[in-house]
């Protein structure tokens, strides 16, 4: 037991001679007291085996409980940073994304992701002036009277696949007024947004409030050209160069996620392929390829 004691009171950094019961020359009664009590503790230490929880309890006994590192969210913690590796341990492998986005720009502020099975949206300004130049004034008198004041308008926010796109997918769907008030200003008609909540927004999975405030986002994300925005005069353009103007004055815009539409020479609307967040613009070859290839078109006059 000496043997145990000293070995006991070594590991607590006393050095004593004797056995538990005698601690050399106490001077007094308490001095006697408080060598027995080291020694039972010594005792008591050298019994405990050396593991993780035992050294945990004496490292708690004698400096208190470890702080325990602030929770994290995800990959941030309470603190505001992420958590960093140990001093000479490297720092994790930050994942890889699948593919990285086909075009680099941020035409509209966060909202709702459509739920929908389609891969990018297709929004489409059709041209007031050249739309009713090619019979729509019989389908929407308002936009097409005189002193309409009409340039470019949402035709729709189309979802699409890489090859077609889904339509009709739940027409029944009702459609409230307080959702169609969302459209004012947007498109030219409540009948026209009728139409495509029935047609298109029905597809998106989102319910009709949100598919008419996304249609809002993606139009406010778009800037028109200066040249388009309500010329007075007749006008004869390349569609390459409507294109390079609507590139110019939305960054990250490219031939690659637009197209032109004509008919019988004359501007119909522009086409422009958005993610489904409606964040950045997207290669959509399939629409690209649509698009109008005459050396000039006709750009129509704003009545």
């Amino acid at each position: 037991m000496t043997g145990v004691a000293t070995v006991a009171y070594s590991r607590l950094g006393i050095t004593t001679v004797g056995s538990l019961g005698a601690p050399r020359r106490a001077g007094n009664k308490m001095t006697v007291w408080r060598h027995r009590t080291a020694a039972a503790f010594a005792l008591a230490l050298s019994l405990c085996p050396i593991s993780g929880h035992a050294q945990n309890f004496w490292s708690d006994f004698f400096g208190g409980p470890a702080a325990k590192p602030a929770p994290c969210v995800l990959d941030k913690c309470l603190n505001g940073a992420a958590q960093k590796p140990a001093q000479g341990q490297p720092a994790p492998a930050q994942p890889v994304p699948d593919s990285a986005p086909t075009a680099q720009a941020s035409p509209a502020s966060a909202g709702p992701v459509a739920p929908g099975d389609f891969d990018f949206y297709l929004l489409t300004l059709s041209w007031s002036p050249g739309f009713c130049d090619s019979g729509g004034a019989a389908k929407s008198p308002d936009q097409c009277s005189a002193g309409s004041n009409l340039g470019f308008v949402v035709h729709g926010l189309w979802p699409q696949y890489q090859h077609g796109y889904p339509s009709d997918c739940d027409p029944s769907r009702p459609v409230s007024q307080i959702a169609l008030r969302e459209t004012d200003g947007v498109f030219p008609s409540q009948g026209l947004a009728r139409y495509e909540w029935r047609k298109h927004g029905t597809c998106t999975g989102l319910s009709a409030e949100a598919f008419f405030a996304s249609v809002r986002r993606a139009r406010d994300s778009i800037a028109i050209p200066d040249a388009f925005k309500a010329p007075r005069d007749e006008q004869s353009v390349a569609p390459m160069s409507i294109q390079r103007a609507f590139a110019a004055a939305n960054p990250g815009l490219r031939p690659e996620t637009m197209a032109i539409g004509c008919a019988r020479g004359e501007l119909q609307d522009v086409r422009l392929c958005l993610s489904k967040d409606l964040r950045q613009f997207v290669n959509c070859p399939e629409v690209a390829r649509a698009t109008c290839r005459g050396q000039t078109i006709r750009v129509a006059p704003v009545l």
